[in-house]
């Protein structure tokens, strides 16, 4: 096969299992909550009035006064697929694919552009790993800690190639930069200091000739071009508010509310991901909760990480002794990459969240990929049989690309319980609105922080109502979904657990909607698991937990105090859920 028919081939393995998973995907009617829908909300204003300047809110600043990520990028990119499938929720899922495919098959076309054939299978190889790793769920969903994942990949080949010589580059280097770079606030270091040593290297290349290129320059000058445009509503942002998120971003990474972890966690945490006995083991032994496994803060064990870093160092000094610039270069990259990466996690304050991280994997599997391809040169150089590379990497592709097709063909849709309690409820609550009303949606929830009411918001806007909230939820719903009680019509109560019962006791309030999601043995194993969290909570003098179990279940969950056995059931008792409700009452009653 020549090099095209090559990259076509591996093109088509990384395609079709996402082919397959938005088949799967929909089969199932999706509603989405909590980041989903205000994604969604966002997705839904971009080219009109209300186009989105900045990304999605994050734990930056104190709520509600809260930062967002750094750019609106992804909005854009999810828009065209989203309005091409009638503005469905199930568009978002297939831009997300489609996100996702394009950024492999421009990793693909990188490979062929720098080494051809045997490149280009190599690369597929290490896609088709991280993608069977990752999983559909994580591939097919539009949260923005998952979205940049396929394109940090492009960024790390990008990179490389500019250092390797190739000034055009720097374009994909820009674009892809920025989606994760704005996407994602903890991909911001990383792809600034990449696409800073990739334009230093092209500086430095012309200080040594002491010269200026002229398609050297214009590439520099077409990527510092494109970077101003897909930045711009950032600064508009930043200039039209007070104060902008650049600013509230400046403020709170500066001046952070806590401290950090520091970079003995900082170290153990990226070590942990460079456990690469985890990817391969974990993408045989798929669980049904797959996400489980991710969330996870040492993500494998350190130690056997070390060790992988320890062999990518002697493989690093091994190229530098055999001259070879290519894999010189490409382990430079991962130097960087690796470098930028325990510093700023080792910045990290607060819970280190397993999503802060996910960037990782990539680096991780980078190194090992470099580190073969220095044991192959090496081992060429010494006058002896060339390595089978290609069969290897051919063979890795096949076997990848079975387990990550196998995987989305049971993929669900993100949040299926949640997203099934508030679909449940949809009909009877639309059927008592009136569609010229202004309603303000509200939530008393007992388990999962209102994460199902961003989705009632969102849900009665695609219906054609005109669905608000009050002020305090000004930045995760955007400003103008907001109203007042002396404007609303009436509150759209979403209750769940025993705020259900609190809300049926009040005169002014009317049941418009119920739904149960647990079956008659689910409910039986709930009150059973509820029980002994309370008992190993009161044993542990935790009463404190204890008062928030029926009131505030996943808050009560993080607290760090409560022991792992019980945090557990309390994560069971989320996924079974609660009875919900939702009620009509007077504008003010909540």
């Amino acid at each position: 096969m020549n090099s095209r028919s090559v990259a076509w081939t591996v093109r088509a393995a990384v395609a079709v299992p996402f082919l397959v998973a938005l088949v799967a995907l929909s089969r199932t009617h999706w509603v989405p909550v909590l980041d989903l829908a205000m994604t969604e909300l966002r997705v839904r204003d971009v080219f009109g009035a209300h186009t989105p300047l900045i990304g999605l809110p994050g734990r930056i600043g104190n709520f509600p006064d809260q930062g967002s990520h750094p750019g609106p990028l992804s909005f854009y990119l999810l828009w065209p697929v989203y309005r091409l499938f009638g503005g469905s929720a199930y568009g978002m899922l297939v831009g997300t694919a489609v996100i996702n495919v394009g950024a492999a098959w421009t990793a693909v076309w990188i490979a062929g552009r720098r080494g051809g054939r045997r490149l280009v299978w190599g690369v597929g190889a290490f896609l088709m790993v991280l993608l069977a790793w990752l999983g559909a769920s994580v591939l097919t969903q539009p949260w923005n800690p998952y979205l940049p994942l396929v394109s940090f990949v492009v960024v790390l080949l990008a990179a490389w190639s500019v250092l390797d010589g190739d000034h055009w580059m720097l374009l994909p280097l820009v674009g892809f930069s920025t989606l994760c770079a704005q996407t994602h606030v903890p991909y911001l270091a990383l792809c600034v200091v990449l696409c800073a040593v990739a334009f230093g290297t092209v500086g430095w290349r012309w200080w040594q000739a002491r010269a200026v290129d002229r398609a050297e320059l214009r590439s520099v000058l077409l990527s510092v071009a494109l970077g101003a445009v897909l930045w711009l509503p950032v600064f508009v942002d930043e200039v039209r508010r007070d104060p902008g998120n650049i600013t509230m971003l400046r403020r709170h990474f500066l001046s952070p509310p806590e401290d950090p972890v520091g970079m003995a966690t900082g170290v153990r945490t990226v070590l942990a991901h460079f456990d690469v006995t985890r990817v391969l083991t974990g993408t045989v032994t798929r669980t049904d909760d797959h996400l489980a496994t991710l969330d996870d803060l040492a993500g494998g064990r350190w130690v056997i990480g070390a060790l992988v870093v320890a062999v990518w160092l002697v493989a690093f000094v091994v190229a530098v002794r055999l001259r070879e610039r290519r894999l010189v270069r490409a382990h430079a990259v991962v130097a960087v990459a690796l470098a930028v990466a325990v510093l700023s996690t080792g910045r990290i304050f607060g819970k280190v969240w397993y999503y802060l991280t996910l960037w990782s994997w990539s680096i991780a599997l980078l190194a090992v990929a470099v580190s073969v391809w220095t044991a192959a040169v090496w081992w060429e150089r010494r006058d002896r049989r060339p390595l089978p590379l290609v069969k290897l990497a051919v063979a890795a592709v096949a076997l990848a690309g079975v387990c990550f097709l196998k995987d989305a063909a049971m993929v669900d849709p993100p949040e299926p319980r949640l997203s099934r309690s508030l679909d449940a409820v949809l009909d009877d609550t639309a059927a008592a609105l009136d569609p010229d009303g202004v309603y303000a949606v509200v939530w008393n929830d007992a388990y999962y922080f209102g994460s199902q009411g961003y989705g009632l918001i969102s849900e009665l806007e695609r219906r054609g109502f005109n669905a608000r909230a009050y002020e305090t939820y000004r930045v995760p719903v955007t400003p103008h979904r907001i109203t007042d009680p002396a404007s609303a019509t009436a509150e759209v109560v979403f209750a769940t657990g025993v705020n259900v019962a609190a809300w049926r006791d009040r005169d002014e309030a009317v049941e418009i909607a119920w739904f149960e999601p647990r079956s008659a043995e689910e409910l039986a194993e709930y009150e059973r698991l509820r029980g002994e969290v309370i008992a190993e909570l009161e044993a542990e003098g935790l009463d404190d937990v204890v008062a928030l179990v029926d009131t505030n279940l996943f808050g009560a969950s993080l607290d760090a105090r409560v022991p792992v056995a019980t945090e557990q059931k309390m994560a069971r008792m989320l996924v079974l859920g609660q009875e919900t409700a939702v009620f009509l009452a007077p504008p003010g009653t909540f």
